[in-house]
């Protein structure tokens, strides 16, 4: 049987299966999006019917008013605490694991594979299996309920994994390239950040952005680690809308909003350095 007589139904599934796998994934992100502006007795009421009319008087009482021991202010440091603590998470696992990468796709030194096939391992490690002994560290080391423990968590489950991409990525360069330059004068030092580093920008720019994004989303470390807003990130701030006997939904999907807005930028303005990255990395290695 000729491949045509499949044309017909494979033009009417693509579509339809595209069409239900948009709305299983965009559906409740527009529902919550949605939910931020109704009333939240509205939304006890019948959270799925449409309103009359919308507010953003969840919005205004989220950065104005105190709320379930969440204040505005503290809703804030919130989010200047997550922006801190991704920020600082994203350049040092870019740093570690650029130069990482590039030595376990360019040296050669004793144990050189084991260390590949450790780190191959160790993203299959569950992070939860890590909280106690950090845990141990951070108050040993006085650092439980600040910034930097948040940083070395995150950077310690990161790191594996944009090192086997770094890793791949640069492997796909030509060596070539660098040895011509280093028969100019450049020092393997100077070939790297000249010619190596420019050409391997979309797979440091693709995991520089998991890297952010990763830290950004990620609740667990930050609940265990963290008891103040001196340090809380904005996954824990949001959860604290939620208490043992209440829940203010309204405050809580408008700031499910209010989180998701800097991911859905990134992911839209960076889409084809993500794709590039990630897809090229893979190839190789």
């Amino acid at each position: 049987m000729s491949t045509g007589a499949f044309g017909g139904p494979r033009r009417v599934l693509l579509p339809v299966g595209l069409a239900l796998f948009a709305i299983f994934s965009l559906g409740p992100f527009a529902w919550m999006v949605l939910s931020s502006f109704i009333y939240e007795s509205r939304l006890l009421v019948d959270p799925f019917a449409l309103p009359p009319s919308f507010t953003l008087d969840n919005y205004v009482r989220l950065f104005t008013s105190p709320n379930a021991g969440v204040g505005s202010a503290n809703f804030i440091r919130a989010i200047a605490n997550s922006l801190a603590v991704c920020t600082i998470t994203m350049i040092v696992s870019v740093f570690a694991g650029t130069l990482g990468g590039y030595s376990c796709a360019r040296l050669r030194f004793p144990g050189q594979n084991f260390l590949v096939l450790l780190l191959l391992a160790i993203q299959f490690v569950p992070t939860v299996t890590l909280i106690i002994p950090m845990f141990v560290i951070g108050r040993a080391v006085h650092l439980l309920d600040t910034w930097w423990i948040l940083i070395l968590a995150y950077t310690s489950v990161i790191l594996p994994y944009m090192l086997w991409i770094l890793r791949g990525y640069f492997a796909n360069i030509p060596r070539s390239l660098e040895n011509a330059a280093r028969v100019d004068g450049c020092s393997r030092l100077g070939a790297f950040v000249r010619i190596v580093l420019p050409l391997a920008a979309p797979g440091v720019a693709a995991t520089a952005i998991f890297a952010f994004l990763t830290a950004w989303d990620e609740f667990f470390f930050a609940l265990i680690f963290t008891n103040s807003y001196a340090a809380k990130t904005l996954p824990v701030a949001l959860s604290e809308f939620t208490t043992r006997h209440t829940s203010d939904f309204g405050l809580l999907m408008a700031g499910g909003v209010v989180a998701n807005i800097l991911p859905v930028l990134m992911a839209l303005g960076l889409q084809r350095y993500i794709v590039r990255g990630l897809t090229a990395g893979s190839v190789k290695g």
